[in-house]
């Protein structure tokens, strides 16, 4: 795909916008100008809409003006529905371009040399792969992908300019023993749990960049793992939070509202709390308290419901039991309402978790860590001595 004038303008304004925001490096930036993200998008795309806050489908053939101003623009794109089951737009997306602020950040995290070997997890668009090996070479850089149809699209956009690329098609928590060791091992995908052949594929001293989290919720951080000298495990800080689709043998267990609540509140333990809505969910799509309450509390789900003349339900449910809890907050009132039905009392643990985060500080992602080895993972807040399970 060859940029007219007008294109190059809005990839020359993408450029500037993530330069002034410090989402883009200048040692970066050749490789963004060589790997416009429009080369390696479908025809037709799903972009999130900032404004409204929904997908937009928008077709190349239909409306070029658009679909370019998107394709240059800070937002994430959905390339695919229910894993390929949908050929318009489905009930979950599936495959996507991430916004580009996000992808030059980690980037910037894993710190790639000139020369280094790079695994990807994740091939997607095949637009991650494609700057990586701009940046050390297409010779070394192997990048892995579970769906057939995805992988092979990414191969035809790959081979103009990076033919040399190596797709594989194949589970990705499986990771590469054949290609390895590497340098670096950067994934695409969400995942709640590092598996062990990656640490395995990389060699020791080298870095694992992966967007992980619990399944307290849907959003992941940027676990910035360096594998230890004997190679069997991997530890670091998180770098910031993110979300990205995941893994697909990762996906949450949570199996739904109606299977854990049959009868209403009708029979579970009541009781009230002090604990506003404001704490608990926090100021803004990534606020620090749900992700600090999530690796404090293990096998859990939380979901907030709307709220309805002036009341909000937060539901919580265990995801190796049928235990739930739900505290309903109502505007004006001091105390919310809670139940708790099942072998766990979810809230508690929920609220013993909060008040852990506020009396240290309400530490915000960077100062949480991940230390992952085969026998399993362990988070840590400031110092690794002092992990706890999860």
């Amino acid at each position: 795909m060859t940029l007219n004038g007008v294109e190059e303008e809005g990839q020359s304004e993408l450029g500037r916008s993530l330069l002034r925001r410090k989402a883009l490096t200048a040692d970066w930036m050749p490789a963004f100008t060589a790997v416009p993200r429009s080369a390696f998008l479908p025809e037709l795309i799903w972009p999130f809409d900032m404004d409204s806050g929904a997908t937009v489908a928008v077709d190349l053939r239909e409306e070029p003006g658009l679909w370019f101003s998107y394709a240059h623009a800070d937002v994430p794109i959905v390339t695919q529905w229910d894993d390929g089951t949908s050929e318009g737009r489905g009930q979950v997306p599936t495959s996507s371009a991430s916004m580009p602020s996000v992808v030059f950040r980690m980037l910037t995290d894993l710190d790639v040399q000139l020369g280094q070997r790079i695994l990807e997890i994740g091939t997607g668009t095949g637009w991650n792969a494609a700057l990586l090996a701009h940046r050390v070479g297409g010779g070394n850089v192997v990048t892995v992908e579970v769906d057939a149809d995805v992988a092979a699209d990414a191969r035809d956009r790959l081979a103009p300019t990076q033919p040399s690329i190596t797709v594989l098609t194949r589970d990705g928590e499986q990771g590469d023993p054949p290609g390895g060791p590497y340098d670096r091992l950067i994934a695409t995908a969400g995942v709640r749990r590092i598996p062990p052949a990656w640490i395995a594929d990389v060699k020791p001293g080298g870095l694992i960049l992966a967007p992980w989290g619990t399944h307290f919720t849907s959003l992941d951080a940027v676990a910035r793992l360096r594998v230890g000298d004997d190679g069997t495990k991997a530890s670091g800080r998180f770098t910031g939070p993110v979300e990205f689709m995941k893994l697909r043998g990762q996906r949450s267990p949570f199996a739904g509202h109606d299977v854990y609540v049959t009868d209403g509140v009708t029979g579970a333990d009541r009781s009230t709390t002090t604990v506003t809505e404001p704490e608990l969910l926090g100021e803004g799509r990534f606020a620090a308290a749900p992700f600090a309450v999530g690796l404090r509390v293990r096998d859990c789900h939380h979901q907030p419901a709307e709220k309805r003349d002036g009341a909000r339900p937060v539901w919580f449910y265990g995801l190796t039991d049928r235990s739930w809890a739900c505290v309903m907050f109502t505007e004006g009132r001091p105390r919310a309402q809670v139940w708790q039905a099942g072998p766990r009392r979810l809230w508690d643990e929920v609220a013993a978790a909060l008040a852990w985060w506020r009396a240290a500080g309400e530490p915000s992602y960077e100062r949480f860590g991940l230390t992952v080895a085969a026998a399993g993972q362990q988070a840590w807040l400031d110092r690794p001595a002092e992990a706890w399970d999860i």
